[in-house]
């Protein structure tokens, strides 16, 4: 029911300003139009009563980051049937977005610009005709439903790192999952007014069907507009593509960082300890699926687990981890190989968002991992039990691929006390890493920053997973694990870190890593724990405590090195024979590589010069090596560097 006018007069605030409060109080009650009132930002206000008015919400509630207002969010969350509590834990909630809505949209996702100029390798459409398409689709959207406004900080408060965004959803669940991810600070908005600089997200669920899901898919709308700083996603709830501040607040960062010459990447922040016990600090981006999220928690200390914004400070190249929360895939989690988080999942003491996983008949939370046999409840597909088929005849899985968990980074033991530093923290080394079965090395270091960025992350390739739409396990291109977040094209990108890399005294050594190398017979060649062999490695090679070897594509570690880190982290014995399987130089599958990446890249416009003499340059060593060794190299034939 849509509120009464509220007489609006707040003392202090110019005649300008009251309009818009007195405008607002049409949908607003007086405590909503209250909390407005203390942002002394007119133009943020314009955009909040615009919006009001062209979605026309019942109501408004203004998320100020008190306790109450946090209960508040996430019991109306509860109340709208948008989150299911669990009887083990009623913190413990499940999120269903509906079978037709489980992932992010890559079609439908679009960088709105001017005339709808194209940017390489990026979805981009026509910015008037897009704001065009989106004011009418979000015309009266909101009508009976109660709007959610929320601030918050994107990075750590204080920190000249720091970004800020303002939410605008009908979703309980989403400012829920806001509020568990990202600092909440109405305070900042309030105290700093109109000096602050801001991205805004405006989603709407739209209309919900009989199971509470999306119902108009064919109208799904993700466009990001670079020019004022916003985002645009409507008839849709799956998390990444409605989650303002998660991957749609990226796209706009990367924007503001290559105007600005930073780095905003999709990777992880974690702490290494080393010799004595020092620690050295690395950045790891991974495609979903790869890794990335396991990569974290076997760190000894973690910053961040999915964003870094890395800024040179000093000619120091420092990172901050954007988030004080994680959205991680829940598919495989399980006691033995990955007991904290595991441990987190089950716990009757912690806050959980679970999404598309199964809810059984008694109460609990199953996914693909628990040790238990799933049982009859309901999942993204609606009513579930065993052995039940879709309209084809597939048997529906109890819980998606891509199902997740949105909680608290707190919660681990290992949360490195940085995470609040203002400064960020140093990073000694990048790592890109993903699905490979046949070419790289379950670990190497480039022979510097350029060649790093040229083979290692601007030549990304992985297959594909079920976090995005579209036919799993076929490989694809995906430089820097970021194409599907990418506002400027890759060969943009690429020139970016160039430039970088060309302000700091002391650039971060890069190495690429592949944890899904295959035998003949198909089968992995490690094991999931072993990367915490190859992180030790790279963190003695960063502090220069050990050897490498020489190959036509980079520096992999000695034999004697790797013995004593498996058996001193691992307690297992590593053989001299898997040794020479795993860094075996595939000299055939390099040299295929390397072409496919140099074509795609000559029809980007824009790539740099530097990239292309540094992967020929790559491609002239392999060829010699090939003359000598011939299709393969075994470790056991290099010399030490």
């Amino acid at each position: 029911m849509r509120h009464h006018r509220v007489k609006v007069g707040v003392r202090g605030v110019d005649a300008s300003v009251t309009g818009l409060l007195t405008r607002l109080s049409r949908y607003a009650d007086e405590r909503a139009v209250e909390r407005l009132s203390r942002i002394s930002d007119r133009r943020l206000l314009e955009w909040i009563t615009e919006v009001v008015e062209l979605l026309e919400p019942a109501s408004v509630f203004v998320n100020t980051g008190s306790r109450e207002d946090l209960e508040y969010i996430r019991m109306r969350a509860v109340e709208k049937r948008e989150e299911i509590p669990s009887r083990y834990n009623p913190r413990h909630t499940v999120h269903f977005d509906g079978i037709y809505d489980l992932a992010r949209d890559r079609e439908n996702t679009r960088i709105l610009t001017p005339g709808g100029s194209p940017i390489p390798m990026v979805n981009t459409g026509n910015r008037d005709e897009g704001l065009r398409e989106l004011r009418e689709i979000y015309r009266g959207i909101m009508r009976g439903k109660e709007m959610y406004i929320g601030f918050y900080c994107f990075g750590p408060r204080g920190s000249p790192f720091t970004l800020y965004g303002v939410q605008v959803t009908d979703s309980a669940y989403v400012m829920h999952s806001e509020n568990i991810l990202y600092r909440v600070c109405y305070d900042v908005f309030v105290e700093k007014g109109g000096s602050m600089r801001y991205m805004r997200f405006l989603h709407s669920a739209g209309e919900l069907n009989e199971y509470g899901w999306s119902r108009n898919i064919s109208k799904r709308r993700i466009y990001i507009d670079t020019v004022d700083n916003i985002t645009y996603s409507v008839n849709t709830q799956y998390a990444g593509n409605t989650v303002g501040l998660k991957k749609l607040s990226l796209r706009l960062c990367v924007n503001q960082g290559y105007r600005e010459n930073w780095l905003c990447e999709h990777m992880f922040i974690v702490g290494v300890k080393g010799t004595g016990d020092t620690i050295s600090y690395f950045t790891g981006a991974f495609p979903a699926g790869c890794g990335k999220t396991s990569t974290a928690l076997i760190a000894d200390t973690v910053v961040g687990d999915d964003l870094a914004m890395i800024r040179n400070v000093n000619g120091e190249a420092r990172a901050v981890n954007p988030e004080i929360g994680m959205f991680g895939i829940i598919d495989g989690v399980n006691p033995v190989d990955d007991p904290e988080i595991y441990g987190i999942l089950s716990s009757r003491e912690t806050e959980v968002i679970f999404s598309n996983v199964l809810l059984t008949e008694d109460g609990e939370v199953w996914w693909n991992g628990k040790p238990s046999e799933p049982r009859r409840g309901v999942n993204y597909a609606g009513e579930w039990w065993p052995g039940k088929l879709d309209e084809k005849g597939r048997p529906i899985p109890p819980s998606h691929p891509n199902a997740r968990f949105t909680t608290s980074i707190f919660y681990l033991s290992k949360v490195d006390p940085r995470i609040n530093d203002p400064n960020g923290v140093p990073v000694s080394g990048m790592i890109f890493g993903g699905r490979d079965s046949d070419t790289w090395v379950p670990v190497e270091e480039a022979f510097n920053w350029v060649h790093g960025i040229v083979t290692k992350g601007a030549s990304l390739e992985s297959e594909r997973t079920t976090a995005v739409l579209g036919k799993a396990g076929e490989r694809e291109f995906n430089p820097f694990a970021i194409l599907d977040f990418l506002s400027v094209s890759p060969g943009e990108f690429i020139e970016l870190h160039f430039r970088f890399g060309d302000g700091l005294e002391k650039q971060p050594r890069i190495y690429g890593v592949n944890y899904f190398l295959r035998d003949e017979a198909g089968r992995y060649l490690t094991e999931k724990v072993d990367k915490r062999v190859w992180l030790k490695w790279m963190a003695l090679r960063v502090n220069n405590e050990v050897d490498a070897l020489e190959t036509p594509t980079g520096l992999i570690p000695v034999y004697e090195d790797l013995a004593v880190l498996f058996k001193r982290e691992l307690g297992k014995e590593f053989s001299i024979e898997l040794y020479e399987k795993l860094f075996t130089v595939r000299v055939g599958k390099h040299l295929e590589k390397a072409e496919r990446i140099l074509r795609i890249y000559e029809n980007i416009p824009g790539t740099p010069r530097l990239f292309f003499d540094t992967l020929i340059e790559q491609k002239r060593r392999l060829k010699h090596a090939l003359d000598k060794y011939g299709m393969f190299i075994s470790p056991l034939s290099l010399d030490k560097r």
